[in-house]
């Protein structure tokens, strides 16, 4: 943490944020560190032919030996550690189960298992730890407290059993571990076998659960998921409930032209010359060939060519719009609607303009029928309680529910306009028509076109660089945008390189609603007539 803070090496935004939570946590909660069994612990490491890196001490001592003062139980019994290859997962895995089954855990039968999509990842930190155990200068020493073959290493004091485990049926049979350690958890397409894995914990005290991985290629999968719940609670201030989110990633890819960079996405990179050098090579590899070296940025430096280099925007710069909006009432807006289904999400955003400030009320529904729900992980319960969703009970949203947020905006604030897709228009158009907006006739509605989302484009990125948005504290639509990607128009029409629409960065469980609402609205921010604090004309008020 001490290195984080005094930033000796460069660290990204996420093991920055980590720094402050655990910083917070030891303030806050009523938790404390068993020193005795930490030393313990790290004392284990002279049997292994290498020094722990800090991110390892760190780890053991959060993870293993620190509990909440009240119950004994583990304060974060769940960690999630994504970093770039090479950085040493495997040999952390062999130890830190070395420490679980050794006489310094008092927890008699802690079985750790290491479950992987395949033998050789799940049997590796096993092979690993033999390797020490078969070390001539330590082999009579550590026989005294512990016995093994080539596939299980067990303890003899605490009775306590590492192994390896693949996603064999026959392998699950009869699990009951004090640790569950998913290795590479990149490669799983779904949670089938994380939840049999899972399911022999709480048969001994102090369960715990580990996911280590890089980055990988399978998109709307488990990694994306548990990428998403860490970012939540280091930058939304979602509680961690005991999971530790050690994410170690480059946050874009101009970043990668600068060595110092490098460590952001493997912090064992600074004590370890030699993966230095072959992480050059790589690179340059990678600068020749892109399109025949893409796990190069992907496993080494955490970002997902695909997608994450092309976010909307950085964390920081979304946590910036978390500012106090004042009240609008009286004053001119845009309103922008989004939605893909009307059995799914749908959004509304009220656009307003001071100056360059850009000041944004934005609501969602969430049909609670929608095909896709359970795939959403994020909090979604919990803004309804806060109001920044409606849930809808029902087997689509009613176009009224949505007429009828616009009518009450309408009597509040000055709407100038109303923006929305071409393809949605049909369906919405009799409704708008009843509160008096239409395309044809009044012309105050906009049928927003890709083209009318490159001219904007710029406009946004514009007011994320340089923190003009002001949305008050609305989580829903920060998500929206992390949920987000900017795709070069090239790829969807003709060879216009210069321009950039928006798109999902995953299909189903990532939805951007809210955010493409704001964007609608600001296809025709012009007709704020520039922003500012408008002097209205004396004119009668008209109600519908």
């Amino acid at each position: 943490m001490r290195l984080i803070e005094q930033k000796v090496y460069r660290f990204c935004p996420e093991q920055e944020a980590l720094a402050a939570l655990v910083r917070r946590a030891f303030a806050e909660d009523d938790i404390w560190v068993d020193e005795e069994q930490l030393t313990g612990y790290l004392g284990l490491a002279k049997y292994f032919p290498y020094e722990l890196f800090p991110w390892e001490k760190f780890l053991v001592a959060l993870w293993d030996c620190t509990y909440w003062r009240a119950t004994g139980r583990p304060r974060w019994k769940t960690v999630f550690a994504m970093m770039g290859r090479g950085g040493g997962k495997d040999g952390f895995i062999a130890f830190d189960s070395f420490c679980g089954i050794s006489p310094y855990n008092p927890v008699r039968h802690y079985d750790v298992d290491i479950c992987a999509n395949n033998e050789e990842q799940a049997v590796r930190p096993v092979a690993d730890l033999v390797e020490v155990l078969e070390l001539p200068e330590h082999k009579a020493r550590l026989d005294r407290y512990f016995y093994h073959t080539k596939q299980a290493v067990r303890g003899r004091k605490n009775r306590g059993c590492m192994r390896g485990r693949t996603n064999n049926p026959k392998g699950k049979d009869g699990m009951r571990s004090g640790k569950i350690i998913l290795n590479e958890v990149h490669q799983y397409e779904n949670y089938a076998n994380i939840k049999v894995f899972t399911t022999g914990l709480g048969k001994v005290g102090q369960a715990r659960i580990g996911f280590f991985t890089s980055n990988g290629d399978v998109s709307d999968g488990p990694l994306d998921d548990y990428l998403a719940r860490g970012r939540r609670i280091l930058f939304d201030g979602e509680p961690d409930k005991g999971f530790l989110p050690f994410i170690c990633c480059l946050t874009n890819t101009e970043q990668v032209h600068d060595k110092a960079n490098w460590a952001m996405a493997n912090p064992s990179l600074p004590y370890l010359p030699e993966l230095m050098a072959e992480t050059e090579e790589e690179y340059a590899e990678w600068l020749e060939h892109p399109e025949q070296n893409g796990d190069f940025m992907t496993k080494r430096m955490g970002l997902r060519t695909s997608s994450a280099d092309i976010r909307v925007t950085d964390y920081e710069k979304i946590k910036a719009t978390n500012r106090t909006r004042p009240d609008m009432a009286g004053q001119p807006c845009t309103v922008g609607l989004d939605y893909a289904s009307l059995n799914d999400w749908a959004a509304i955003n009220l656009h307003f303009m001071q100056g360059e400030l850009r000041l944004d009320i934005n609501h969602a529904w969430v049909c609670l029928h929608g095909r896709d729900l359970h795939r959403l992980k994020a909090p979604y319960q919990a803004w309804a309680e806060a109001g920044h969703l409606t849930l809808v009970d029902d087997v689509e949203i009613p176009p009224e529910m949505l007429m009828e947020y616009i009518r009450q905006a309408g009597r509040r604030y000055n709407i100038r306009g109303v923006a929305l897709d071409d393809y949605r228009y049909t369906l919405l158009a009799g409704y708008l028509q009843q509160i008096g907006f239409d395309a044809a006739q009044r012309k105050n509605v906009k049928l927003v076109k890709p083209k009318d989302i490159y001219r904007v484009e710029p406009t946004v990125q514009h007011c994320f660089d340089l923190g003009l948005f002001c949305w008050g504290d609305q989580p829903h639509l920060r998500w929206a945008v992390n949920n987000t990607k900017r795709c070069a128009g090239s790829r969807r029409i003709g060879s216009d390189t210069g321009n950039y629409y928006y798109a999902k960065i995953e299909p189903k469980s990532r939805k951007t609603d809210p955010f493409m609402a704001l964007v609608a609205s600001m296809t025709i921010e012009d007709q704020l007539n520039g922003g500012g604090v408008l002097e209205l004309p004396e004119v009668p008020v008209i109600t519908w």
